[in-house]
């Protein structure tokens, strides 16, 4: 528990189970920055085609912070996108995401929410797929560690999670 002590807030949980090992300030809402992804993934993964080509909106061009440097128009398929999300921290990929499957980042989120509440999670809000900061983007450790066992239940999740390097 010693590792745990500097954390503002942590689950430890048995990913089979789901029973719970250890916990610290379980319930406070924090942001989640790019765990966010997660949440955007998932929803791609369980609710997309992932071979539909995604033409690239201006509007997911030079979004801050990382990136893998989407350019207008260009064409990619849902499924690239998801591995720009999750193996480069692509914020660029995931308002792609967001756009190719919502048509927006407003709608998108709202998509987030329900999906949030089906899994169980329940003290989690989303405003964006990205995680950069909003004061109404939120989580708490037990909501993170339910999506994280959530998404690692997904196989193509695991695999994408599991993958080095991806060429696009």
């Amino acid at each position: 528990t010693e590792s745990f002590a500097a954390a503002k807030s942590a689950v430890l949980i048995d990913s089979e189970s789901g029973r719970v090992l250890f916990e610290h300030n379980k319930d406070e809402k924090l942001p989640m920055a790019s765990t966010t992804k997660i949440m955007t993934a998932i929803c791609a993964l369980e609710g997309g085609d992932l071979s539909k080509k995604v033409k690239i909106p201006p509007r997911a061009v030079g979004i801050e912070g990382s990136s893998i440097y989407l350019r207008e128009a260009e064409e990619l398929t849902l499924k690239e996108l998801v591995y720009g999300l999750m193996l480069n921290s692509g914020n660029d990929a995931a308002v792609a995401i967001a756009y190719a499957m919502e048509g927006s980042v407003e709608d998108f989120a709202e998509l987030m929410n329900i999906k949030a509440k089906e899994i169980g999670v329940k003290s989690t809000h989303f405003m964006n797929p990205h995680g950069l900061h909003d004061p109404n983007h939120y989580t708490t450790a037990r909501d993170m560690a339910i999506l994280a066992r959530h998404a690692m239940s997904n196989p193509v999740f695991r695999q994408i999670a599991g993958t080095r390097a991806y060429n696009i």
